[in-house]
């Protein structure tokens, strides 16, 4: 049996402390607002996006049903395209895959990548003796704090100007006045050096197509297209749930996922399917152009064909990440990223005992959860939320001294 009492012990402590902060209740509860109005302003713009959604539906079940064909194309096509595709098992593999192409002593820049804060991928860079930098505002935010996202799209949501001023005058060296235009200026001087000085360059995708190996890479700050398109080698580590069978079922998840995440259009939508080339020259194709010469894309299971073999548990995998769901849930609205560990919210708790971290520390999630379905409502894929909560309780209690578990932790932690 699972010892569960020192988890929920520490779980519980640091939730309830999170409770109290008013930097998130102030953060959250602006951002809620935010969010709401623009998604209900973006749906009235689109009006045809819920219909696309609902196709986007069957796109996805089709790929994880398909998942072991589809990444076997995925990887031909990346070779085909004059790149090189690893696939990795678990972990481990993922990291020494990674540690092999890139080596000691370099200097690492890498976009935001949920699946790279599931392995951990930055500290192991660093252990192996390189330069490793976020160029994500937020993230680069929380290298300097030392501190583990918030939310999967907006990971310093909880840290206000104010303190984003503090941390940056004592990295900078120099007086940041608690500006948000000037605190993102000291960072974009900074962050310039460092594109164009890196010896590589590491990205996730939202998606990727399977009959063309592109790989797709929605933001807003401009920041992946240089980490992708400056340093002569690039990377992309990259979850085999992301893979769809064409170019056109990609785009159609992107403008989903893109929608549900509060943006009528993004910034910037990278399409990147191999190293760069020109073929000006006698129409001769040359590869290592004006971006990267050499171009990797390392497809990860880590617990993911475990989840697709699970009828119970598989529309987990159907998450585009928008996260929209995490702003309708009411614990989270008080909470923040401490309903969660890498993976965050009632989704969160699945994730999280399938790929990062196992029942065990799943368990404290699955009992903060409400299963109230408000975020079913808002989820583009309407994933089931609450019933895959439910079976997981049911794999926890195995035992009479875990039944009074059996009910929210916000009232285990009243007791």
């Amino acid at each position: 049996m699972m010892d569960l009492r020192k988890e929920f012990s520490d779980y519980t402590q640091n939730i309830n402390t999170a409770i109290k902060d008013q930097n998130i209740n102030k953060a959250i509860s602006r951002a809620v607002q935010s969010y709401r109005d623009t998604v209900s302003d973006s749906m009235e713009r689109f009006p045809h996006t819920p219909e696309m959604a609902a196709e986007v539906r069957t796109i996805k079940a089709d790929s994880v049903r398909r998942n072991d064909d589809l990444l076997k194309q995925a990887m031909a096509s990346v070779e085909r395209n004059k790149g090189k595709a690893f696939f990795a098992r678990g972990k481990e593999e993922a990291l020494s895959i990674a540690s092999g192409i890139i080596g000691t002593n370099k200097v690492v820049i890498k976009s935001k990548s949920m699946l790279g804060e599931e392995i951990h991928l930055r500290k192991y860079l660093e252990d192996k003796g390189n330069e490793v930098w976020e160029t994500d505002l937020g993230e680069f935010i929380l290298q300097l704090k030392e501190e583990k996202p918030m939310h999967i799209l907006s990971p310093a949501i909880h840290v206000p100007r104010e303190q984003v001023a503090e941390i940056f005058s004592k990295f900078f060296g120099k007086e940041i006045p608690p500006d948000i235009a000037e605190e993102v200026a000291a960072v974009r001087d900074f962050m310039r050096e460092k594109y164009f000085s890196a010896d590589v360059g590491i990205s996730g995708a939202n998606v990727v197509a399977a009959d063309t190996g592109a790989v797709v890479i929605i933001e807003n700050e401009g920041n992946a297209r240089l980490t992708t398109g400056a340093p002569p080698v690039h990377i992309v580590m990259v979850g085999i749930e992301k893979i769809v069978p064409t170019f056109q079922d990609a785009m159609k998840v992107t403008e989903v996922t893109w929608r549900y995440a509060q943006y009528p259009v993004p910034g910037y939508v990278n399409i990147i399917s191999g190293p760069s080339k020109t073929g000006d020259i006698e129409k001769v194709t040359t590869f290592g152009a004006h971006g990267p010469k050499e171009f990797y894309v390392i497809f990860v299971d880590n617990g993911r064909s475990d989840m697709a073999s699970d009828d119970k548990f598989s529309q987990a995998l159907h998450c585009l990440r928008c996260g929209g769901c995490m702003y309708e849930c009411p614990i989270f609205q008080v909470t923040a990223g401490h309903f969660g560990h890498t993976y965050l919210g009632g989704i969160g708790s699945i994730w999280t005992a399938f790929v990062s971290g196992g029942l065990e520390k799943a368990a404290p999630l699955i009992y903060t959860c409400l299963r109230c379905g408000r975020c079913v409502e808002r989820c583009p894929m309407q994933i089931d939320v609450p019933s895959m909560v439910a079976e997981l309780r049911k794999k926890v209690v195995c035992g009479e001294e875990l039944e009074e578990l059996d009910q929210p932790l916000s009232m285990v932690a009243m007791k």
